[in-house]
């Protein structure tokens, strides 16, 4: 089997990852940079069995997903699932649609009806980019004052995708939420991540520990994973007086932190899932 592995720089988790694919038997990993990688449309005949996408740059693994697809190579993740989950207003809407338990959020176009929203919606409430990781660019507005400065700077400074404006209820996580891992139709792990700031993502130094996958938890983890196209991905999950609610739903997902914290082999999981979608066992 030969299987496309497309990659930016080789960080710690796709280090993981060719190891344990370079440790199975009949397997020829085919490393794609996609800085080299150059497509032309309707000529290219990639013979490859699947492609595993581990991508830094959204814009770039969306593309090529989508080449590679055209290509007719299947690929883990789908382009359908990079796009629903590369946006954050997308994503909202998949997991409305499936009835996913997720924050409050409004959307507006405008400063003028963004602080409409913002107020009827009440304070505290959380202004992201439709498109980011990292948390990066996340503001948290306590206030009319925090309000309108930051509409502006997002208006006046931002990209076009900041002029969209992506407005969710302030949830009080009380220094932790749940990241899980879903590969294929299962929640394999999951990890808390503590934190004394109120951004608690383990890019910006909040603390993994392990985390039990409950009944609960593995069943809004799948059902989100199910809702934006399956696959393998991360569901960041808020714990609420209410129950369990989902975030954000991460298609490239980093797992380098939580391997030893939950003591699943997670490049394992991945590594079978991929093989799988190679030999036309399971949908990617």
């Amino acid at each position: 089997m030969r299987i496309g592995f497309l990659h930016s720089v080789l960080r710690q988790d796709e280090k993981m990852l060719v190891n344990e694919f370079r440790r199975r038997h009949g397997i020829e990993l085919v490393m794609i940079d996609d800085r080299e990688l150059t497509f032309t449309i309707g000529e290219n005949g990639f013979k490859l069995d699947v492609l595993i996408e581990r991508c830094i740059n959204h814009s770039r693994a969306l593309h090529a997903l989508t080449l590679f697809e055209l290509a007719g190579v299947r690929c883990v993740n789908t382009a359908s699932v990079a796009t629903v989950c590369g946006d954050k207003l997308l994503t909202t809407v998949a997991l409305q649609r499936c009835r996913v338990p997720q924050p409050p959020v409004r959307v507006a176009f405008t400063e003028e009806s963004g602080l409409r929203a913002i107020e009827e919606m009440g304070y505290p409430v959380v202004l992201k980019p439709a498109v980011g990781s990292w948390g990066r660019l996340l503001s948290k507005v306590n206030d009319r004052d925090a309000a309108e400065s930051i509409l502006e700077h997002k208006t006046t400074l931002g990209s076009y995708h900041h002029s969209i404006f992506y407005i969710q209820k302030y949830v009080e996580k009380k220094g932790r939420d749940i990241r899980s891992f879903v590969v294929g139709d299962r929640c394999i792990a999951a990890i808390y991540r503590t934190s004394p700031h109120w951004i608690t993502n383990t890019a910006r130094g909040g603390e993994a520990t392990n985390c039990v996958v409950t009944d609960e938890l593995a069943d809004l983890s799948v059902r989100a994973a199910r809702a934006v196209g399956g696959g393998i991905v991360a569901i960041d999950v808020f714990e609420t007086a209410g129950g369990l609610v989902a975030n954000e739903v991460n298609y490239t997902m980093e797992f380098k932190n939580s391997v030893g914290t939950t003591n699943v082999d997670i490049p394992k999981h991945i590594v079978d899932h991929v093989i799988a979608v190679g030999r036309g066992e399971v949908d990617a």
